[in-house]
């Protein structure tokens, strides 16, 4: 099994405030993983520390055979696909759904100069992948916001990433949007070179079938690291979300049925 990424005794303080608390976590090669836990438990916070956007107090951080302080860390994110509201919030207005998405060849948002041949057909690959070819040539001001997910998951494909990161794709997305966006996410997953997804939610029922791992965090610490089925029980997801939860399982998705 190839090792992705491994963080250990991951810490990171700022103002004397704890963020992150001595955190391990180690992803292997065909594992997705979800990231659980509520509002301000760190969860964004973990993954910009992953991505060289937020240096650790202390701690280590191997990354795709290489050790944070070691190497470029702007060369490895080349190799990590983003999906986030940061990079929807930088990007241009009038760019088209083609410009956005060829631009994640080279971890660009839109595309300066002239976009190849080659890259121009990648893009409308992927495009077609995530079923939003009518954005092509539409400008992202006009977008849904199912079709702006979308794009954004086919830019980050681009570089053929070896992770992909989706920190809360589902904000925003009406309840048919969210599913057919799931739908899609579920089909990415089983392709058989698909990168090693890492999912952020605070919601257990946008984790598909597919995800094989939780990582659960409560004020910055760790509570659970492992598989889903016991990362999803009821007693994990109490000591998470610090409330008594009630969960049912139906065509292997997983919903709350009562809080208390």
């Amino acid at each position: 099994m190839s090792l992705l990424f491994h963080l250990r005794n991951l810490t990171i303080h700022r103002s004397g405030v704890r963020i992150l608390d001595g955190i391990n976590w180690t992803v292997n090669a065909g594992e997705h993983w979800v990231v659980l836990g509520a509002n301000g438990s760190g969860k964004t916070s973990l993954l910009k520390a992953l991505t060289g956007y937020m240096t650790p107090t202390r701690g280590e951080i191997t990354l795709l055979g290489e050790e944070y302080g070691g190497s470029d860390w702007r060369e490895l994110r080349k190799r990590i696909g983003v999906v986030s509201s940061s990079i929807s919030h930088l990007v241009h207005e009038e760019d088209n759904g083609l410009e956005i998405v060829a631009g994640g060849r080279q971890a660009m948002i839109g595309y300066w100069g002239k976009i190849s041949r080659s890259e121009r057909q990648r893009a409308r690959r992927m495009l077609s992948l995530l079923r939003v070819s009518q954005a092509t040539e539409r400008n992202w001001e006009v977008l849904s916001q199912g079709e702006r997910q979308r794009v954004l998951i086919a830019r980050a494909l681009m570089a053929k990433p070896v992770i992909l990161i989706l920190d809360e794709p589902c904000a925003g997305l009406d309840p048919v949007a969210r599913e057919r966006f799931l739908g899609d996410l579920s089909k990415l997953a089983q392709k058989k070179r698909a990168p090693a997804l890492v999912l952020v939610t605070h919601h257990i029922e946008e984790i598909v079938p597919e995800f094989t791992h939780v990582l659960a965090l409560r004020k910055g610490r760790l509570v659970y690291s492992g598989s889903k089925t016991r990362g999803l029980e009821a007693e994990t997801l109490a000591r998470v979300f610090n409330a008594t939860l009630n969960v049912r399982k139906s065509a292997s998705r997983y919903f709350l049925r009562g809080i208390s």
